[in-house]
């Protein structure tokens, strides 16, 4: 089974997307499973993991929705307020949903930069792992050093860093990231999306502007702890679906296909489905 791990949909009028502004160009639109399913099709992905893209309970449920519509969407890594005093009450309710895998603060845009580590959460962590949910870390760099003090507050928590946390592709300043990485990966409950590459690099990216960063991630995670995904419609400012598709498959062409199935569906399916038995 190939998985999508990380994709969007999103529907503008609901106007709880923030971040997302006339700014961005071909993506400030609508985007629907209308619009994804002929690049699945025309990649043999059989299923996606859809990710939310608001910090409300509002947007989770119109995910949840859509997938229970829609049927290439395996699972849904959705949001909740883990700040408020009933945190561990509201995971509760939202894990009755068999289509919730995971949940995703957007930490990268929480003022506070330690906001990981506060210890005001560690009921939100502890409903997470109790309800076998993946914490979906939506990281830049400077958020690793909390997200390990996290992990050592809340050892029993199964984490996926999204988008390799936003390695400097444009500006080459990596010796931080790489021991940040390494770091994260002697956690052996931590996996790694490769995905959201492209959007930190600059438009005239090419295959030799990845392969430091995968091959990094792949010599500590391995195999087994990497998750492919797309970060579609997001990926689209910098890359099509398929330009993408084919440079992950080139970079996987070395590896033997034990690791090849592992990275493009495997890895995931064991992570986010069967733990809340949806494989």
């Amino acid at each position: 089974m190939r998985i999508d791990a990380h994709q969007h949909v999103w529907r503008l009028a609901r106007g709880d997307y923030g971040w997302l502004t006339p700014e961005l160009g071909a993506i400030f639109r609508d985007f629907g499973p209308d619009d994804l399913a002929p690049l699945l099709a025309a990649h043999r992905i059989d299923r996606t993991i859809l990710v939310q893209a608001a910090p409300t309970e509002a947007e989770t449920e119109f995910l949840l929705e859509t997938a229970r519509h829609t049927g290439f969407v395996a699972g849904v890594v959705g949001w909740s307020d883990f700040d408020a005093p009933d945190a561990a009450e509201r995971i509760e309710r939202l894990a009755e949903e068999p289509l919730l895998v995971g949940l995703r603060p957007m930490v990268h845009d929480i003022a506070d930069p330690l906001w990981l580590e506060r210890a005001a959460l560690d009921p939100a962590f502890a409903a997470l792992s109790r309800h076998g949910l993946v914490f979906d870390a939506l990281l830049r760099p400077h958020h690793i050093a909390p997200l390990l003090r996290r992990l050592a507050r809340s050892p029993g928590l199964v984490c996926v860093v999204d988008h390799a946390a936003k390695p400097d592709l444009v500006g080459g300043r990596l010796e931080g990231w790489r021991s940040g990485i390494a770091a994260l990966a002697a956690h052996p409950n931590v996996c790694c999306k490769l995905s959201g590459l492209v959007t930190e690099a600059a438009e005239d990216w090419t295959l030799e502007t990845l392969r430091p960063v995968f091959d990094h991630l792949l010599a500590q995670f391995g195999p087994d702890r990497l998750i492919w995904g797309s970060d579609w419609p997001v990926l689209t400012l910098r890359s099509s679906y398929s330009r993408w598709v084919e440079a992950v498959e080139e970079l996987l062409a070395p590896l033997d296909m034990a690791a090849r199935t592992a990275i493009m569906g495997g890895t995931a399916r064991r992570i986010y489905l069967e733990r809340r038995g949806r494989a």
